[in-house]
Parts: C-alpha cells; sequence; structure tokens
C-alpha cells in the first residue's frame, strides 16, 4: 500500500509542478521547479528510497531510446566527429582534469576516489539538456550535438567511474583493462541493440504485411522493447545505455513506423510523450526529495572535519567552474582541430560562434546518471567497508548537479536571446522546398485528373461535374499553398515576410474557428442535441485537424501563431458543467 500511495503522490505532484510553473509563470526552467517541489515534499514528511539499480532500469531507458528515435540521422552522421570528441575525448579529459583538481582542493580525498568523482560528473545529462533547449530558440546545429553528446557520453563516464572504483577499494588498475573493458562493454552494447531491434522490426513488419495492426498492442510492445533491450544487454556484461540508444535509432533506420496505421503513429507519439514528459518531471522530482538528507548529511560531514558548510558551498562551486572551464577549453581545442584539418584538405567547415561555444558550454548539466552512479558507491555492510570518503562524495555530486542546473537556467536565456535558431541550419529551407514540391505535384495531378474529364468533350454526367467542381476547389487551395510558399519570383523579401505573416493569421483564424466549433458541440451536448457518443466521434476530428494546423504552425520560420482568446460563452459552460 506505501508503495502505491508514493507512485500516485509522485504521478500528482508531476502534473502539479508543470501546473504550477505555467500558471505562476516562473522565471526558471521546469526540472528546478520540480527540484523545489521534491525537496519542499521531502521537508514535509515524504520519504522515498532510492535504488540506483531500479531507477536506472525504469527511467533510463525508455527516454534514452525515445531520444535516439527522434535524433536526426543525417545531422548525427554529419556531426558524429564532434560528437564522439565530445562524448568519449571530453569524458576522458574531465575524469583526468577534474580528478587532479578535486584530489588538489580537498586533499583527504585519496586520488582514485577524486577519478571516480569526476568520472561520475563527467557525462551530461539528456533530460536536463533537453528541457534547458526547449522551445526552438537554439541554433539546430548545437542542439544535435548536444543531444548526439548526451546519448553517447554514460556509457564512457560509466566505464571510467567503474574503474576508479575498483582501483580506490583494491589499489589496482590497469590501463589495457579499462580500455579492452570500454571496447567490449561499448560495441557489445550497440551491437545487442542493434540485433534486437532488428529482430523486432522485422517480427512487426511479418504482423503488419498480414493485415495485424493493433494500436495498443503495438504500442505496449513498443513500450517493453528499450526494457528488454536494456536487460538483456546489462546480462551480457555490456552497456544498457548504449543498447538503448542503438535500439532507438535502429528502429528509426528501419522505417517500420511508417507501415503502420496513421491511428497508429498518432496513438504511439501521444503515449511516448506521455512518458517523456512523465519520467523526466519524477526524475527531478526524485532529485528533490533526495536534496534535503543530502544537503543535511553534507552539513554534518563538514562540521565533523572541522570545516563550515561555507567551505563546502565554496568547494562546489570552484569544481563547476572548473569543470565548466575544461568543457569550454576541450570545445575551442576540438574546433580548432576541425578547421586546422579542413583547411589541410581543402574543405569547408562551420566554425561556430562564440555564444555557441558558450552555450554548448553551459549545457552541459549533470542530472540522473550522476545521482544515480555517485548513490551506488559501495556503503559499510557485513560485505566489506564503505568507498573511501563515499558520504562527501555523494554531498559534491548532488551539489554540482545542482549548481550546473543553476548556472545554466540563469545564463542560458541571456545566451540563446542573442542567437538565430535557423543559423547553418538547412532544415527550414528543406522543409519549404519540400512543400512546394508537393504543392506542385498535388497541382499536375489535379490538371491531369481535369484533363482527363474534358478529353472527349461530351458534357459531364452528375458524377463528373461534382468532380469537376471538387478538382476546382482543390486546384485554388494547393496554388493559394504554392504562392504562400514559392518565394522564387519575389523581389524583395518584404513578400517572403508578408507571405509568412498572411500564413500566421490564417492559422490563428482556422484555430479559432475549431475553438467555436468546440464551443458549439459542447453546448449541443449539454442541451441533449446530441449524445456523448457523437461529441466523442466530433471532437475526435476536430482534434486531428488541430494537431496538424499546430504541426503547420510550428514549422514556421516565426513563433507559432498565437491563439484567439477562448470564447466566453465556453467557459461559462464549464463552470456550469455539473461535477
Amino acid at each position: 500500500m506505501h508503495a502505491v500511495f508514493m507512485t500516485l503522490a509522485l504521478l500528482a505532484v508531476t502534473g502539479l509542478s508543470s501546473l504550477i510553473s505555467k500558471i505562476g509563470r516562473v522565471p526558471v526552467p521546469l526540472p528546478l521547479v520540480q527540484i523545489a517541489i521534491g525537496s519542499a515534499a521531502s521537508l514535509a514528511g515524504l520519504r522515498i528510497g532510492f535504488d540506483p539499480d531500479m531507477f536506472l532500469l525504469l527511467f533510463i531507458p525508455p527516454l534514452l531510446f525515445a531520444d535516439a528515435y527522434r535524433m536526426p540521422m543525417r545531422e548525427f552522421g554529419e556531426l558524429r566527429n564532434v560528437i564522439v570528441m565530445l562524448a568519449l575525448g571530453l569524458v576522458v579529459f574531465t575524469t583526468i582534469g577534474c580528478g587532479y583538481f578535486v584530489h588538489w582542493l580537498i586533499p583527504p580525498i585519496i586520488l582514485p576516489a577524486a577519478f571516480a568523482l569526476a568520472a561520475v560528473m563527467s557525462p551530461t545529462d539528456a533530460v536536463s539538456v533537453g528541457s534547458m533547449l526547449e522551445g526552438g530558440r537554439a541554433p539546430a546545429r548545437v542542439v544535435h550535438i548536444l543531444h548526439g553528446e548526451a546519448l553517447l557520453n554514460d556509457a564512457s563516464g560509466l566505464v571510467c567511474f567503474k574503474f576508479a572504483v575498483t582501483a580506490a577499494m583494491t589499489g589496482l588498475f590497469s590501463f589495457q583493462q579499462a580500455l579492452g573493458s570500454f571496447i567490449v562493454m561499448s560495441l557489445g552494447g550497440v551491437a545487442v541493440g542493434v540485433a534486437i531491434a532488428w529482430a523486432a522490426c522485422r517480427a512487426e513488419h511479418y504482423l503488419l504485411l498480414r493485415g495485424y495492426d493493433d494500436p495498443p498492442t503495438h504500442i505496449t510492445l513498443a513500450m517493453m522493447l528499450p526494457f528488454g533491450i536494456y536487460l538483456i544487454a546489462d546480462a551480457a556484461g555490456c552497456s544498457g545505455i548504449l543498447a538503448a540508444v542503438a535500439g532507438g535509432m535502429t528502429v528509426k533506420l528501419t522505417g517500420v513506423m511508417s507501415e503502420a496505421r496513421t491511428e497508429t503513429r498518432l496513438k504511439s507519439t501521444t503515449v511516448w510523450d506521455m512518458l517523456n514528459f512523465t519520467f523526466n518531471a519524477v526524475i527531478f522530482l526524485l532529485l528533490g526529495l533526495q536534496l534535503p538528507d543530502l544537503v543535511t548529511g553534507g552539513v554534518r560531514l563538514a562540521r565533523a572535519g572541522g570545516l563550515s558548510p561555507w567551505s563546502l558551498l565554496l568547494a562546489i562551486v570552484a569544481i563547476q567552474v572548473a569543470m565548466s572551464a575544461m568543457r569550454f577549453a576541450w570545445i575551442w581545442i576540438s574546433i580548432t582541430m576541425r578547421v586546422v584539418l579542413a583547411r589541410f584538405r581543402h574543405r569547408n567547415t562551420v566554425i561556430p560562434s562564440w555564444r555557441s561555444v558558450l552555450v554548448m558550454t553551459v549545457a552541459g548539466t549533470r542530472g540522473a546518471i550522476t545521482l544515480a552512479a555517485v548513490l551506488s558507491l559501495p556503503v559499510a555492510s557485513a560485505a566489506g567497508p564503505a568507498f573511501p570518503g563515499r558520504d562527501l562524495l555523494v554531498t559534491l555530486a548532488a551539489g554540482v548537479i545542482i549548481c550546473s542546473l543553476l548556472l545554466a537556467s540563469i545564463a542560458m536565456p541571456g545566451l540563446l536571446a542573442g542567437l538565430v535558431p535557423g543559423e547553418n541550419d538547412p532544415s527550414l529551407r528543406e522543409l519549404d522546398g519540400m512543400r512546394i514540391e508537393l504543392a506542385r505535384a498535388a497541382i499536375r495531378v489535379m490538371q491531369d485528373e481535369q484533363e482527363r474529364l474534358t478529353a472527349h468533350g461530351a458534357p459531364l454526367d452528375e458524377a463528373g461535374a461534382l468532380r469537376q467542381e471538387a478538382i476546382s476547389r482543390l486546384l485554388h487551395e494547393y496554388q493559394d499553398a504554392l504562392r504562400r510558399l514559392d518565394d522564387t519570383q519575389a523581389a524583395e523579401a518584404d513578400i517572403r515576410v508578408a507571405a509568412i505573416r498572411e500564413k500566421r493569421t490564417e492559422l490563428a483564424l482556422r484555430l479559432f474557428v475549431i475553438r467555436h466549433m468546440r464551443e458549439l458541440l459542447h453546448r449541443r451536448m449539454m442541451e441533449k442535441h446530441i449524445n456523448d457518443e457523437t461529441e466523442w466521434t466530433i471532437t475526435q476530428e476536430l482534434d486531428f485537424m488541430e494537431h496538424e494546423l499546430r504541426i503547420e504552425a510550428k514549422a514556421l520560420p516565426q513563433p507559432a501563431p498565437p491563439d484567439f482568446p477562448a470564447p466566453a460563452s465556453r467557459r461559462m459552460d464549464l463552470q456550469e458543467t455539473p461535477s
């Protein structure tokens, strides 16, 4: 009963945290609001145990699987060298450099333990990175690099952490063994993820060809896939994290989702969006729930060592500053190497602005993986002694997580304000170009059909006349869309801007009309003119229409069109509806 209550409490607080952030217009990212709410709940008496292994199994596979599925594969391939430099090279650089810095800053922490702390803090968190960059204000290239780095650097960081822990506990370390283990875990994890995902996609393809496309079954099995991949890879001694990432990418490359029905794809998207939102929120709530105990333990530990809590706080800030400086330096080193190599090969390369480099530096936040890994350090038991300085390391890691999130929430808005979202991003041009090509193809189809109807010269019958009228309406619609999209004939840029504004106004009006349709539908149902089944069917139709309009609005190169205010009568209906 206690576990059920805790689960329901977490889900309730998850919804309330987003509501509080939006209604209260809190000027900080949602993850920090959720951490604060979790801390307040902990202080109010809510206690939830934290099992690192269970945490990694329950939350990490589906989130990384979904992020990998949504990763643009072309951009991932183009940026693979940059991503690998950050996901592998930066992790090793941070582990060594920050390890020595921590040992110098706090001499009681032995060097292997300092390396373990630096290794566990080196991976960036995919969840918090996505939360910090949401809204589409960052250049797409920067977003792709940060997401790719966050997807891959967990494995390298955890391998470094594993061998640092072994060295601290046994005093033994072998570089050859560490390198060999990293290769086996990484390549093995990728192989397991690809193999299982490919087999699942082949089975799904076989069922779809035979007409078996049941959305609930399809979505349920798809949700279980990342857990199965993670467990099998972990049981084989490979990286379950990389296996989940490789599985998500494999599912996308097979294109099996494009073979499913539209209903299945729409419902699957909705379910995964809900899963992503809920799990992301619960992760930060759990972090907030652990925070008061971690802070209390850190203060007690500092006082026992003859230090003030302020000294511990300054140490946390110093570690965060050092890690940010190392990250900034590594990014500049990577850029310089790319420029030199490109000039040597006589190729062009994209040189990011200093503001983009600062965004990539500040976006290196720590989160769930860091907390789960540091809490997995051995505690004193009958099986053996505790990890040297475990409580202090846990406190420092938790402090750096909070410090990195605070730094990103404070600095990110100002840095993003000076960036152009479309910087070095061809996706907007590609989007318009593809829409133009599709509109022209539709016009050609309609014109061919029109010519076929009038080819014989005989008067059209009733069915032919209706078809001709429908063709004329569709031709007008597609030609109007082409006129707005195709700016090749434009003499000035103002024409293009006017076309975009016209489209935004049209979308806003269409959304406004749909709101009034919902108002009338609701009123007719309350008046008993229609039953609830009729209302549900038409509501689904309106939902599909509004979903398409919002996708089109989101793809515009300017902010999405603002909604018109909801009709007053609709608000009155909702207030008068009996509970």
